[in-house]
């Protein structure tokens, strides 16, 4: 076969394709039409030549050896009689996909009782179509049953023509075609248990892809819930802050209170820059992004200007690293800064202006610890954790040391307070 033929079979095999899926639509609509079209094909193929027959219409004497040898070894049926039993055969093909097994025993039984008559029928073809059903059709515990069944039958059949042909070379035909019935009924079965388990496979697949990308939503999601909520509590808390001082200072030092207006500018525009860039990602893009998009995420050199904005609110606080810092990935650095940014922003707000925080960021091998120890407010005020309660601040801190393998402990030291983050920088502790 050359190419142009394999070619101009594709159009072929589509046509057909379709036409059969079609039929399958058709059927599983309307499942009685392909049952009484196979009895009226079966009726049609081999028990009207037996009927023509028995009323004379072939001419029926037979010429030959053969055939008078055929007609003198089984018994004549009358037509009331042919016709009964090519109806007990055929009939019960009707129920040959909704009840296999009951339709496989009755025509058994009929053929069987066919057989013990001494007739031979075309119509015994229904025998074999009954197996081919339950094969494909039945449950599998039942076909040893009825293979033990069919060949008692069969053997039965065998024994009645023995004196037209071998029993050997009977049971050879007789067996030879009901294997082939059940095999062909078997492997139907198998091929649609596989299309079935590729199609439920693909079912699955797809759930799944779906369910990874509604996870990936939901983390990222998560992730932007944190930055802002980092963005938003720190520098609403230096603007709280200065805008109270600024509030305090405007009657005894006018100059005072324009500063402090001045550092709220200056803070709020750094806290709306921040958060365009986070919600950024959350847009599409249409095209060229604006230079504070583009900005990197803060990482430790940015700590210093933390400081800065928390020292202007009135907090002082004294930062020290030890370690090789600058080897830190990106990554690193901004959990690093987050966290530093959460602690100072707790700090602020319940230990308040005019205390003391001591911030040190060190790494030893592969661990980093930060700590963030401060001398406490004047008046002794509650701190988060303290009753049964936590901040989404400290939950925020654990979440991201956990990517690192880390924890965050958090607790009253002295008179102050003491928050602990300590991260594992081994390769296999790292987050992307």
């Amino acid at each position: 076969m050359t190419t142009d033929d394999l070619s101009g079979m594709g159009p072929l095999v589509a046509r057909l394709g379709r036409a059969g899926q079609r039929l399958r639509h058709a059927d599983r609509a309307r499942p009685w039409v392909l049952d009484t079209a196979v009895v009226v094909l079966v009726f049609l193929l081999f028990c009207l030549p037996d009927l023509l027959h028995a009323v004379g219409v072939t001419g029926g004497d037979g010429d030959g050896d053969g055939p008078r040898r055929f007609r003198l070894a089984f018994t004549r049926l009358p037509v009331l009689g042919m016709l009964a039993l090519q109806a007990g055969l055929v009939v019960p093909l009707l129920w040959r996909r909704r009840a296999p097994a009951v339709a496989f025993g009755a025509v058994t039984a009929v053929f069987v009782l066919q057989w013990a008559l001494g007739a031979a029928l075309r119509a015994d073809v229904a025998l074999f179509v009954a197996l081919y059903s339950l094969a494909l059709h039945g449950p599998l515990r039942q076909l040893p049953w009825a293979c033990a069944v069919m060949a008692g039958a069969l053997g039965l059949v065998a024994a009645r023509v023995s004196a037209v042909v071998s029993v050997w070379d009977a049971l050879f035909f007789l067996l030879s075609t009901a294997t082939a019935a059940l095999a062909l009924g078997l492997m139907i079965r198998i091929r649609r248990a596989q299309l079935a388990g590729l199609r439920d496979r693909a079912a699955r697949l797809e759930i799944e892809r779906d369910q990874r990308g509604r996870l990936a939503v939901a983390a990222e999601r998560t992730r932007v819930a944190r930055e802002m909520h980092d963005i938003v509590g720190h520098n609403l808390s230096v603007i709280i802050t200065l805008a109270d001082a600024g509030a305090y200072a405007t009657a005894a030092a006018p100059e005072r209170g324009k500063e402090a207006l001045h550092l709220i500018g200056d803070t709020g525009r750094q806290a709306l820059s921040e958060l365009r860039r986070v919600l950024g990602v959350l847009r599409e893009a249409d095209g060229p992004r604006s230079a504070p998009e583009l900005s990197p995420q803060p990482g430790l050199t940015d700590i210093d200007a933390l400081c800065e904005g928390v020292r202007s609110a009135g907090l002082e606080v004294v930062y020290r690293t030890a370690g090789d810092v600058d080897a830190l990935d990106s990554g690193v650095q901004l959990t690093v800064y987050r966290i530093v940014q959460e602690a100072l922003t707790n700090t602020l707000k319940h230990a308040g202006a005019g205390a003391r925080a001591n911030l040190a960021v060190v790494v030893e091998d592969t661990r980093l610890t930060i700590t963030v120890q401060d001398t406490g407010p004047a008046v002794p005020a509650g701190r988060p954790g303290t009753a049964n309660e936590e901040g989404h601040g400290l939950v925020g801190m654990r979440e991201r040391a956990a990517l690192y393998g880390g924890h965050v402990t958090a607790g009253p030291a002295g008179p102050g307070w003491t928050v602990r983050a300590t991260l594992d920088l081994a390769p296999q502790g790292g987050a992307g």
